[in-house]
Formats: C-alpha cells, structure tokens, sequence
C-alpha cells in the first residue's frame, strides 16, 4: 500500500495564512465558510482522544487540502495518513485509525477488508469512520454484512457541501452531479445542494430573492424553501450578504460547455486539466539552466502549480482572452524590471532599506513571472497549431448555424485519422445543440463510423448522451437555436479579445448562453424574454423568502447588490471569466458571487458520460 505523500494531501502548510487570506477579498468573505469547516473538522479530530492515523478515500483529499493543512491536523495529533486500499493497513504506532471517506459502498468493502486485516494484529486499536458529506443507511449495512460495523467507536459525518476555491468562487465538487440528474434520475447531489444552501444561509444571512431556471432548479427551491419551514422557530438574525440567488441548470445550456474555452485559465484546464487549484505542468519549460550546462538533468516530475487570485499577476491575467495575454505579460516584464533598477537609485540608508524590504515581494512577482511565461508558451505552441485552428474554425461556424443539417467533412476527416474519441463527440454533440437535433440518417452516420473505429463498447456513451439531451435526432419540432441565438446576441462579430466591452470575449465571439441569461436578469428582467426562456428546457421561476424584520437593506448610494449564482451540474472557467467581467462593468450595479456542484470543462463533462461495459473476469 502507498503512503499518501502529505504534501500530496496538503501542498503548502507554509502558505497557510497567505492561502485563505484571498478568500476574504471579494465582496462576500468566504474565508468564514472555510472557518466554520475547520471548527468541525477540528471537533471531530478532538472526539478521537490520543494519536491517530488518517486512511483517506482518495479522491477527498484535493478538496480537504482547501480546507485544513496538514499542520492543522497535526496540532490535532494526525501523526501518520495513508490511501484507502484493499490489503492491510501500513504499520502506524497509533491509537486511533480514522477513514475518511465518501458514501460509497465499493469503499465499504475495501474497509472491512483494512479492518479484518488488522484486528488479528491490532486488537487495542479504536476504528472511525468519517462520512463526507453525508452519513449513508446502505454503508453502514454493508459494514455490517461484512462483520465490522461493530468495530467502529464514532461513525459520523462531516458536512463538507460547498468548498471556497477563491474569493468568489464555491465549488461541492460532485462529479457525478449532471449525471445522476440526467441519466439515474438520482437527486441526491440536488439534496446536497439544498443543504449546502441552508448552510450559507445560516452564515450569510437569508437571501430574499430566488430566481431559477430548469427542473433541477425548481427541485432545489423546493427543497431549500421546505427546509426553511422545517426550521422556521430557529431563524438567525444575520443582515443578508447576499440580495439574489440564481439557481441556472446545466442543461438550460449544454452548447457552453462544448465549445474551446479562450481564456488564459480557461485553456490551461482545456489543455492540462486544474484540480482542486491545482495544475501539473511539463517540466521541461521550468527547468533552470545553468550557464554552461547542457540539459542532461532535466526534471522527469510534472511541475505542480497552484492557481488562486491570492497569486497578483494570475489574478489579473485569468480572466482574459488568451490572446491578450502576451502583451499584459510583457507589460509586467517592464514594471518587475524597472523596479529592479530602482536599486541603482538608493543611496541613503534609509532608501536602501526601504529597497531592501521590497525585495521578497520583487523576487515573488519575478518567479510569478516566469512562471506565467512559460504556461503562456506551452499553451501558444497548442493555439498556433493548424489541428487547434481547424477544430476552433467548426466549433464556430457550429454557433453561427453554418452547415448544421449535414455531416460534417472535418468530423469525418477526424474520424477517420482516429483523433481522441472525446474530441470528436464534443463537436458531433455541438452540431446536435446547435440543429436542435441531428436528422436520421446524419445521426446514424455518425453512430455507425463511431463504433467502426473506436469500438461497439462505445454504444453505451452514445446512449448515454442521447438521454441527456447532448446527441438527439431530430423530432418534427422546429430548431429554435437560431431564434435564440439572435434574441440574446449569443454571437458578437469582432469581438474585441484586447479590451472586452462584451461577455462574447471568453469565446472571442460566443457569449455563453448561461451568462447572458444572468446578465439580462440584472437588467432589464427575464420578463423581456419571456419568449425565448420558453423555448429553453424547464420551468422560469421567482421565488422570495421573508426577512425577519429590521433585517432589510439600507442600500447605501451607488452600493451594488450581489447575486449568487449557482449552476447545477457544472460550470467553465470561461463563465465563471464572464461573469466576473460583469462584476467589473462600471455601471452593471451588480457583483456576481460563483457556486457549483462541479468545476468542468467539456473533456471531463462528456468523461462523466461515458461508459464502458465492464470486461469479463478473465
């Protein structure tokens, strides 16, 4: 069994305060979020009196590393921490053995495994169990069926709903939310977002106003507003941080996710894929060379990069249009290097000093830099390339509804070359949003060259994204894409990629359909689009909920109101790029706080859809 690596688990003990620190630069102070996350993490650690080891469900670990370091679990006597695996427990001289898991029955059986494994050898030993994010009836009847329920001292639940991931930004991280929405009919992620809610609420204040629009949303309303009379005695009395909550599903937009993200951040997720705010990057770029040397030693490990608006320059740089980059990249080149030559200019004591005492911060941005510069040449080197041309060329005249209705040349010419399969599906599900359906014999072109070359197992996905609405044949229905796409001006000729005036910028001409439905909402009100939100799938809705009294806002003058706006089975970097834009426009009055059940891109979205039948035991 593997040692988890605790720099694995939690990169940057050091970095601790600097970390949470730009979770309360925004409008909304997150950090209070991650605070009252910590306090129960802390509890529970404290109910298990003396040493004790951490057995993590892997996955759990990136999104506890936004919470709590490993210095804090340290002070809480964690001395050793391993990855769940079948087979016994690594040797640990401690009192406590602690799991740290999902509810998921799979993860059952490797515990009764650890713990039958163990109590030959270790009879002193307490065993618990931490259920994240919800206690599960069906875990804890496998346990039993496998004999060990009764080993464990606390079984409990840590409620770990909504993650801050920056000063604007929530993620729950529940990969498979769109899926079991869509495909099992399975609401459970759509509980969690509802309690997650109710948690912000209980932190934040009730918001007022709830907009929504989609069955999901309505299904989430509900749920929060029966909550809310179920604890209607216990209502706190917290001034409202936030003034609406807009609750958008997935599927109200599945074109968004389809397309190539544009921005700095969004083509770095495209490209490497961030987890947890995280980036492992190809060394080469990084390696410092010597003068004199050659490059024999050049690091073989992934460069692992944090990314967070706590770092100034990728604050700054995120958001833009990938091709605008370059020049604010050289721009920061010029002021690091004057500032540098400041030095030259000391010649008191005290200027010296001063210099002196700027220099940590030089020396950061300088790195910061460097850095930037090379993920910038990484991702040129892909974005120059003719393959990411062609592919960006047919993915927009997809969006301007040019040659819709028949196969596409270039998707046949990809088929054929044998291009990776989830690139292919991207564009073929992209034509069908776009045409409102694929007509039959299109579709079925499409189905039979997919499985020719890529193999029948592959039958399964393409059942998969029919069902979700992704990859559907055309019914007698009319396409009301283009009537859309004119009404809300979801293309922008000449967008302008430099200086933005408009949202289309992210997708240097698509503005997301998702965002400019929260855009117009702000102003001037769905109610001038009434027509349009009924040929988009599922219910619109308002709802308001009652204010204690002497809890109504006094709003200050020129004091913007901010809208929570939660997207229900995923979001992109480049949306989440929009609506901060709209956050910044000088006179939109409104500033956009970000949440989802899962940070996406279109790679990972249509991954989550994808099935393979299992392969017979040999």
């Amino acid at each position: 069994m593997m040692r988890l690596r605790r720099s694995h688990l939690i990169c940057c003990a050091a970095s601790k305060e600097k970390m949470a620190a730009h979770l309360s630069y925004g409008r909304v102070n997150l950090n209070i979020l991650r605070e009252a996350a910590r306090k129960e993490l802390r509890e529970f650690l404290d109910k298990c009196a003396g040493s004790k080891a951490i057995v993590w469900d892997e996955y759990l670990t990136g999104p506890f590393g936004l919470i709590a370091q490993y210095s804090l679990l340290k002070e809480h006597e964690v001395e050793k921490m391993f990855t769940l695996k079948n087979g016994r427990l690594p040797p640990a001289d401690v009192k406590n053995i602690i799991f740290f898991v999902r509810p998921r029955l799979e993860l059952m059986d490797i515990i009764a495994d650890n713990i039958t494994s163990e109590d030959r050898h270790h009879s002193s030993r307490d065993f618990h169990i931490l259920f994240v994010p919800r206690r599960s009836m069906l875990c804890e009847q496998r346990l039993k069926e496998q004999g060990v329920l009764a080993s464990f001292i606390n079984i409990d639940e840590y409620i770990l709903d909504l993650i801050p991931y920056d000063g604007d930004l929530l993620s729950m991280e529940y990969e498979s939310a769109f899926r079991e929405c869509y495909l099992e009919n399975d609401q459970t992620s759509l509980y969690h977002t509802a309690k997650g809610l109710m948690t912000l609420q209980a932190l934040y204040g009730t918001i007022p106003q709830i907009y929504g629009k989609g069955e999901c949303a309505r299904l989430v309303a509900n749920m929060m507003l029966r909550m809310k009379r179920e604890f209607a005695g216990s209502q706190n009395q917290i001034l409202p941080v936030f003034d609406t909550l807009l609750l958008l599903d997935r599927n109200v937009d599945l074109l968004t996710p389809l397309a190539t993200q544009l921005t700095y951040e969004g083509l770095i997720d495209e490209i490497y894929g961030i987890s947890n705010g995280y980036v492992k990057l190809p060394p080469e770029k990084f390696a410092q060379k010597k003068q004199g040397e050659g490059s024999k030693d050049l690091p073989t490990e992934p460069k692992k990069l944090q990314l967070n608006s706590a770092e100034e320059l990728y604050a700054e740089i995120r958001d833009k249009n990938f091709n605008a980059v370059g020049a604010a990249l050289s721009k920061k080149a010029k002021i690091i290097s004057a500032a540098f030559e400041e030095r030259h200019n000391a010649k008191t004591v005290g200027e010296i000093k001063q210099f002196v005492s700027q220099l940590p911060h030089m020396q950061a941005a300088r790195s910061s830099l460097a850095n930037h510069t090379s993920i910038a040449e990484l991702i040129k080197d892909i974005t120059t390339s003719e393959a990411f041309f062609d592919n960006l060329t047919v993915e927009q005249e997809f969006m301007t509804g040019v040659d819709t209705d028949k196969v596409n040349t270039y998707i046949e010419d990809c088929i054929a070359q044998k291009d990776p399969l989830i690139k292919i599906l991207r564009l073929v599900c992209m034509q069908s949003v776009c045409n409102n359906g694929l007509k039959h014999k299109v579709m079925d072109y499409y189905k039979r060259e997919i499985l020719q070359t890529y193999g029948y197992e592959h039958m399964l996905t393409l059942n998969n994204l029919e069902k979700a609405g992704l990859l559907k044949p055309q019914t007698g229905s009319r396409n009301n894409y283009p009537t859309i796409r004119k009404t809300l001006k979801l293309w922008m000729e000449d967008a302008n990629e430099q200086n933005p005036n408009d949202i289309s910028y992210v997708y240097s001409g698509y503005s997301p359909l998702s965002i400019r439905l929260t855009q117009i909402l702000a102003r001037p009100g769905w109610r001038s689009i009434e027509e349009v939100l009924k040929m988009l799938p599922g219910p619109h809705f308002e709802e308001r909920q009652q204010l204690p009294s002497g809890l109504h806002k006094k709003r200050q003058q020129g004091e913007n109101r901010t809208t929570l706006v939660f997207f229900l089975g995923g979001v992109t970097y480049a949306e989440i790029a929009a609506l901060r834009f709209l956050s910044q426009v000088e006179d939109s009055g409104m500033e956009y706080v970000i949440a989802t059940t899962k940070l996406i891109n279109g790679t990972t979205w249509i991954k989550s859809l994808m099935d393979r039948p299992e392969s017979p035991t040999q």
